[in-house]
């Protein structure tokens, strides 16, 4: 006999509330509370990487860095998440009463992990492109120099580049800035074994 277990579902209020004494990150998916995996050094330190070199003003124009620990909210599919990096153009837009939650990101960048690829390829990318600001999106594997960038057209249609190569330089699109793929990378020991 199979024993059903019922799922627990709960506001988004309830969640912000658990979040912020759990001890471990959490996404909020239409009411259900799903665990996050816990980050590798070498994801940390991409991640650092892309964050570090950021400038916070381009051409005069103001724009906003954050990491994993400032909440991303996209209403159309009631989820909460905590995306490895993103960039805000002028003004963060807050979402409830605090500063944790952001919903107006322009860049996102996601280290992928074995676990999490699929995610952040998929579903994570369809929820991302439900925000208006949205317009680049860079997967950026942990384990040999790859990356994805995604950028969006003025006519609303996506476009994909790949970089293999650690002599590749990244240019993005939604914003006049380049980085160095050996900088992104800097420090990272691929033959470190995931826990």
């Amino acid at each position: 006999m199979q024993v059903q277990i019922e799922k627990q579902y709960y506001t988004s209020e309830e969640y912000c509330q658990l979040e912020e004494t759990a001890e471990y990150k959490n996404e909020y998916r239409d009411g259900e509370i799903i665990p996050m995996t816990g980050a590798t050094i070498n994801h940390n330190l991409i991640a650092g990487n892309f964050y570090k070199i950021f400038p916070t003003n381009i051409n005069n124009e103001d724009y906003w860095v954050f990491m994993s620990d400032v909440r991303l909210w996209m209403p159309e599919y009631r989820l909460y998440t905590y995306p490895d990096v993103m960039v805000v153009k002028g003004k963060p837009v807050y979402e409830g009463k605090g500063t944790n939650n952001i919903i107006n990101a322009l860049i996102i960048v996601e280290v992928l992990s074995k676990s999490t690829r699929d995610y952040d390829r998929t579903d994570k990318f369809k929820f991302y492109r439900s925000i208006p600001e949205f317009k680049e999106y860079i997967l950026i594997d942990q384990y040999s120099y790859y990356i994805e960038q995604f950028y969006k057209q003025n006519n609303g249609e996506w476009l994909f580049k790949t970089y293999e190569s650690e002599n590749d330089i990244l240019k993005l699109y939604s914003v006049y800035f380049q980085l160095s793929i050996l900088d992104i990378y800097n420090r990272v020991d691929f033959a470190l074994e995931e826990e």
